[in-house]
């Protein structure tokens, strides 16, 4: 039996609401302020470090940018110039006499290298992320992501001095001749023709190969964490309707976490783009020209700029070090790019429908 009280409320009046007053402290802060003031403050550590680190080598780079020109960008030459004789100023910038230094075959070994290594790490690593999580045994599966997670944290001088004393003979002595020699005499394809490298197989292809082993530990670690988090559901219903384990995970597992599989191939370029001792110890270190062909010495930006900062501290002018201060700030800037590409990249594909059903 429903009771209704003597004295009913008037509409829009109802009990009291007290607010508990906020934490102060003695000194009048409001406490529960801080946290989020310092989620906010270390949210924005790494932009400032970005905008500081690119500003200070803009700094100290603009001598060189004024004196370097944009030719800086098309010249394949490496000039340090009389260090001996007096200094000339041109333009207001001091400098060695007849120095000149240009970017070109630096940016593209850089890039040359970089794409060796993700073309031959991506789909290694995905294939191993597949075998992983869905063919491996529990316990053997686990064994492997260990090892990859150890050879993730594998110092790169280590990488480094695997495939000068190693892997570089070996490629130059089994696998360089029969490529140089088999290969048609056609555009494009010829840049895998041509004399090997004098130096013990140091060059192109084995920068690019060994860049290769480092990155998929990156790669596939990342992609076998995102392999498990797909729903078995979709999976079970694609097998259902007649779905070969190809075909659930071409059409399924990797349309599925695709866009995470673009992020960590963008990890694996970034650690090739800025990758220095290994690619210092088996490139070649050929300054001032292009490679020829996919066996000859080349460096890179990071290389050069770790194997000459002792030299360069020696220019009296300081013009060198500025340089490099400017090589660096191009490695910075391609860095940049290519990550933004891949961020709008992983937008784009990241938005697209799944695909359901045999044959779409």
């Amino acid at each position: 039996m429903l009771t209704i009280p003597d004295e009913v409320p008037p509409p829009g009046v109802g009990p009291e609401i007290v607010l508990a007053p906020t934490s102060k402290s003695r000194l009048g802060f409001d406490l529960e302020a801080i946290p989020r003031w310092v989620t906010r403050i270390a949210a924005m550590l790494p932009l400032l470090a970005l905008v500081g680190i690119i500003a200070v080598l803009a700094w100290k780079a603009y001598p060189a940018i004024k004196y370097n020109g944009l030719g800086f960008f098309v010249r394949d030459t490496w000039q340090p110039g009389n260090t001996y004789a007096n200094p000339v100023k041109t333009g207001g910038v001091l400098h060695p006499l007849g120095v000149s230094y240009g970017a070109l075959p630096l940016i593209v070994g850089t890039l040359e290298s970089s794409a060796i290594a993700v073309i031959f790490a991506v789909p290694i690593s995905i294939g191993a992320a597949l075998a992983i999580v869905e063919r491996l045994p529990r316990k053997v599966s686990s064994a492997v992501g260990m090892f990859l997670e150890v050879l993730a944290g594998v110092p790169s001088v280590v990488f480094g001095l695997w495939g000068a004393l190693t892997f570089g003979p070996t490629l130059q002595r089994d696998v360089e001749p029969f490529i140089a020699n088999h290969v048609p005499d056609v555009p494009v394809i010829d840049f895998l023709r041509g004399p090997l490298s004098a130096t013990q197989g140091q060059g192109l292809l084995t920068s690019g190969l060994v860049l290769t082993v480092m990155i998929i530990p990156i790669v596939a670690a990342t992609t076998r964490d995102l392999l498990r988090q797909v729903p078995r559901l979709p999976k079970e219903g694609a097998l259902a309707l007649g779905m070969n384990d190809w075909e659930v995970a071409r059409k399924v597992s990797l349309p599925w976490v695709r866009a995470g599989i673009i992020g960590a191939s963008v990890l694996g370029l970034a650690r090739a783009l800025g990758e220095t001792m290994a690619v210092a110890m088996v490139s070649g270190t050929i300054l001032g020209r292009i490679p020829p062909n996919l066996y000859q010495g080349m460096s890179t930006i990071a290389a050069t700029i770790v194997q000459q900062l002792d030299g360069a501290l020696g220019d009296g002018t300081g013009f060198t070090v500025r340089t490099l201060a400017e090589f660096a700030l191009v490695l910075a800037v391609v860095t940049l790019a290519t990550n933004v590409g891949a961020r709008l990249l992983v937008k784009k594909v990241a938005g697209t429908a799944l695909p359901v059903g045999r044959g779409v």
